[in-house]
């Protein structure tokens, strides 16, 4: 039944007759796209505009709003005061709660250690960006302040060099960008997700970044990596550095580099200190990976493995057992740990509100075009300034060339009002120069200040020709970018603290100990595995199972043997046995959808455990076609998890078996016919999803109802139940020796 359409007038208000709104509360139907654009649309743009995506001056609105009310609050200067205070007043600019402030904050401070150069100066715990459980403390506890670094965000800021809007509810006044002396969205880190695109920057050295923008500056043909000559992290940590790798980031702003860990071998301990640790990973998930590869068996040179971090800074200590090399160790551990991470760059940024992914010399040339706007509004605005007074001190001059006049038409004027009126007529002055001499005190009529005076005329001249020349030249405006680049360059510099290493040619080629040890597997028929060592196996009882579960396999193995499942969706999922820890018979094991991530719905149907790809995987149908396909079908040289179209979808799959060598099959029918096949008779294919060919009629109504590999001495004649054309309908079961005699 459609809903009922209410007319206005049925819906009950407060407000009086005449304030209806036309149409309140009827249905009406709209298609999914007009919703799409009216309602999500303005959601999508407000996020990547207004919350995600920093702009050509490195902030976001969030980071803008909290470093202008610190700036406000007269924080560059004097002692820290709590952190909670700050986030109160900032709720004036940015209403969305206090702990998105405080975040904003914390990850802006240079106790966090997130940034290169951080711009708020901290006191108090705020966590560490290396570390995922040091939390930081709460925002009554700590104190804060502007960093001295944060000047230059600022400079003349209220000279008309940026553009002011209304806050949220219009009572203030905050800035759209800051007019900052530096490329700081290339110098600090900065990361956002917003709805359909992303941001991910990474940051640089300060002086490379000004001595690069310098030299852009001078020639815009410009090679950046000439100068720029990689990333430079807070954590520091090694870059692996090729530099076509590092041209095409510059170039397209997309791509990526790997950041390696640092480390120290201390002989007498016998263990290795971790110092430095890649940027997209925290200390405890090095530890955990590698507690995880030790109950794997996969690192066997461990005895122990803990966090020492303190006041002192970053440190992960490895004790390794005697006689283990730290070096060959420590390129296991940058294969297999985070301990190397790849760091993805996207250097999306908005320029005049629309997000644009640039380069860095793209980057760079937006951020000389934003500054040159700003060195030029300030110039204008000293000039304007120089212009106004220059003005005021002349009108000055006329009058002090008789004061004597001026004095007399003050006396003789009867009312107050009248004075300026009378200045202007006469001195032949305009009323702003009137009122300014009005204004002079009686003690300045002196020939000193005259002079003084007269002579701020002809500076106040030179001033004002020297800031129209600057305004006119594009060349000066440039060359005072340049001058505030090298003194930035100079007080706030750094050396690099990211080294910068070159690939080795065996980086990619570890050799790795490969535990053979021996295991007997189990898989039960509802999809759980374990293996268990033959110690363990001697002293355990009965293997535990859900209620309703029986193991469909049981086998003999060793921790070297890769484990294929195949599933119901005619896919085949690979392991490696050694993937998963030794487990017990009290345990139900690992559930296989889960621990390798199948699809919603998907279950195991056989799994296949193999030393090499050698053999064939056979898989029977419910309609009697058998398939036979070369379980080296099955091999990648690329050290892939999951393979589709691991068998044929077009028909029922009933069973599947791994055989090593050609043997016998015995295929039964519900019928009670049975047929024994040698696997030889059967053609493999290549194409792992192929139909296979038929090998047992059935008739309407029937299909396959056991097909197992035949052991010697399950039939007594089995020579009844082959045949030398394929298909058959096969033979039913031999009751008894009698029934076969011959009755006479």
């Amino acid at each position: 039944m459609a809903p009922r359409k209410k007319a206005p007038q049925e819906i009950k208000t407060n407000k009086a007759p005449d304030a209806y709104i036309a149409g309140a509360g009827t249905v009406v139907d709209q298609p999914i796209t007009e919703t799409l654009r009216t309602n999500y649309m303005p959601y999508a743009m407000s996020v990547i505009v207004s919350r995600a995506i920093p702009e050509i001056d490195g902030f976001k609105p969030s980071h803008r709003k909290l470093l202008y009310t610190m700036y406000n609050m007269g924080l560059l200067s004097g002692g820290t005061i709590k952190s909670a205070n700050i986030v109160g007043r900032t709720m004036q600019l940015n209403p969305h709660g206090d702990s998105a402030i405080y975040e904003t904050m914390v990850r802006l401070s240079e106790g966090n250690e997130a940034l290169l150069h951080p711009y708020v100066q901290s006191k108090g715990s705020f966590g560490k960006a290396y570390s995922r459980d040091m939390a930081y403390a709460a925002s009554r506890y700590t104190e804060a302040k502007l960093a001295p670094i944060a000047a230059e965000l600022f400079c003349d800021i209220d000279k008309e060099t940026v553009e002011f809007v209304d806050n949220y509810d219009s009572t203030m006044k905050e800035p759209t960008l800051f007019p900052v002396t530096f490329p700081s969205v290339l110098v600090n880190a900065n990361m956002g997700i917003a709805v359909g695109m992303a941001s991910q920057i990474c940051p640089f050295n300060l002086r490379e970044v000004c001595d690069t923008t310098i030299a852009y500056i001078r020639d815009n043909d410009i090679n950046v990596a000439d100068t720029l000559l990689a990333p430079d992290f807070p954590i520091g940590g090694q870059l692996v550095y090729k530099r076509d790798e590092m041209e095409e980031i510059y170039r397209t702003g997309r791509g990526s580099f790997k950041v390696r860990g640092v480390y120290t071998y201390d002989k007498s301990e016998n263990c290795i200190d971790i110092t430095e640790i890649p940027p997209t990973t925290t200390t405890e998930q090095i530890i955990e990976k590698v507690i995880e590869l030790v109950k794997l068996k996969k690192l066997t040179e461990i005895n122990d493995i803990r966090d020492e971090t303190d006041l002192k800074g970053l440190k992960i200590t490895i004790d390794l057992k005697r006689g283990v090399d730290p070096d060959k160790l420590m390129k296991k551990l940058y294969k297999m740990t985070p301990l190397e991470d790849s760091f993805g760059c996207n250097f999306n940024i908005l320029i005049e509100g629309n997000p644009q992914v640039l380069g860095v010399k793209e980057i760079i040339s937006e951020w000389v075009a934003f500054r040159n706007a700003c060195v030029k509004n300030r110039v204008y605005y000293n000039l304007t300034k120089a212009k106004e007074k220059l003005h005021l001190l002349k009108g000055l001059a006329k009058i002090l060339l008789d004061i004597d006049k001026a004095i007399k038409i003050v006396r003789e004027t009867e009312e107050e009002k009248e004075v300026v009126p009378n200045l202007m007529i006469g001195f032949g002055i305009d009323e702003t120069q009137a009122e300014y001499v009005a204004e002079i005190k009686l003690r300045h009529l002196n020939r000193q200040y005259i002079l003084k005076r007269l002579e701020d005329v002809e500076n106040l001249e030179k001033q004002v020709q020297e800031l129209e020349d600057t305004l006119n030249s594009k060349r000066k405006l440039l060359n005072i970018i340049i001058k505030e680049l090298e003194e930035v360059s100079k007080k706030y510099g750094k050396e690099r603290r990211t080294k910068i290493i070159q690939p080795d040619d065996n980086d990619g080629i570890i050799e790795e100990v490969v535990d053979n040890s021996p295991v007997t597997l189990f898989f039960s028929r509802d999809g759980y595995f374990k293996k268990i060592t033959p110690q363990s196996l001697r002293m355990s009882g009965e293997q535990k199972l859900k209620e309703g579960d029986e193991m469909s396999i049981v086998a003999e193995s060793t921790n070297a043997e890769e484990l294929l499942f195949f599933t119901n969706r005619c896919q085949v999922y690979k392991a490696r046995t050694r993937d998963f820890a030794d487990g017990k018979a009290s345990q139900l094991g690992d559930y296989i959808p889960s621990k390798l991530g199948f699809d919603e719905a998907e279950l195991p149907v056989y799994m296949a455990h193999i030393s090499d790809y050698k053999g064939f995987m056979i898989f029977v149908f419910d309609n009697g076609r058998v398939s036979k396909v070369p379980m080296e079908s099955y091999y990648t040289k690329t050290n892939r998890k999951k393979l589709i179209n691991a068998y044929c979808e077009k028909y029922v799959l009933h069973t599947a078996f791994y055989i090593k060598e050609e043997c016998d099959i015995l295929l039964t029918s519900t019928n009670g016919r049975m047929l024994l096949v040698n696997t030889a008779a059967l053609s493999a294919k290549a194409a792992k999803n192929n139909g296979g060919i038929a090998v047992m009629t059935q008739k309407r109504g029937q299909r396959i109802f056991l097909a197992e590999i035949y052991e010697e001495g399950k039939l007594d004649k089995p020579h009844r139940y082959r045949t030398r054309n394929l298909p058959a309908a096969g033979s039913f079961k031999q009751q008894s020796v009698e029934s076969e005699q011959l009755t006479f």
